[in-house]
């Protein structure tokens, strides 16, 4: 089983994203989608990301890029790196798929897509009402239920767990509850693990 803790704002989310369901689909493996807050996440345990932005390491900073691009081209994925308004307030988008449940694929896939391919911005009602007329919501339900309590809260509760948890950054993964996975680049581990874990239960 796989848990995927992520937040729309984050490039290589973006990537794992669309990684990781072929991957599970292969392998048998249920996926958990758990929507966070990363803002939440580094104000609290990883403020580090917050000064790396500020005082950039040049030469860290053109290689990112580029490692970026090439893990975009590798997935088939258009990326624009840095989109035109970053970092984006994704809470409403994150409430989004919060509020979806377990069938916020589509929605998700879109706000990655609108957000990282196509530089729109997330954090405007205009473009997620515009999302959800793309992917079948009705957008006034959408609105009202973002705006529910349980759903605000859940989010926050969310994002505290995965840092309860040992995870500091959007996407953290876990395989079977205690196995924690940071980052795209994780993935080729990911498959051990789950390998692994199919071998047990045989």
């Amino acid at each position: 089983m796989i848990e995927f803790f992520f937040d729309c704002s984050s490039p290589w989310t973006y990537l794992a994203f669309h990684n990781i369901q072929p991957l599970a689909k292969e392998l048998g493996a249920a996926i958990t989608w758990r929507p966070i807050l990363v803002g939440g996440i580094f104000n609290t345990v990883n403020p580090s990301v917050y000064a790396q932005r500020e005082k950039p390491v040049p030469l860290k900073a053109r290689y990112m890029k580029k490692d970026l691009a090439d893990w975009a081209r590798s997935a088939g994925l258009a990326i624009k790196m840095p989109p035109t308004v970053f970092p984006v307030n994704s809470v409403k988008a994150m409430r989004g798929c919060l509020w979806l449940g377990q069938d916020m694929v589509p929605f998700a896939t879109s706000v990655f897509e609108t957000y990282w391919g196509e530089d729109k911005d997330i954090s405007q009602d205009a473009v997620l009402a515009e999302i959800c007329r793309k992917v079948g919501i009705d957008e006034q339900k959408f609105f009202a239920g973002i705006a529910e309590q349980g759903i605000k809260d859940q989010l926050k509760a969310n994002t505290e767990e995965v840092m309860a948890r040992g995870g500091f950054g959007s996407p953290t993964i876990f395989v079977n509850k205690t196995d924690m996975y940071f980052g795209n680049d994780r993935l080729p581990l990911i498959r051990e693990a789950l390998q692994r874990s199919n071998a047990s239960a045989a």
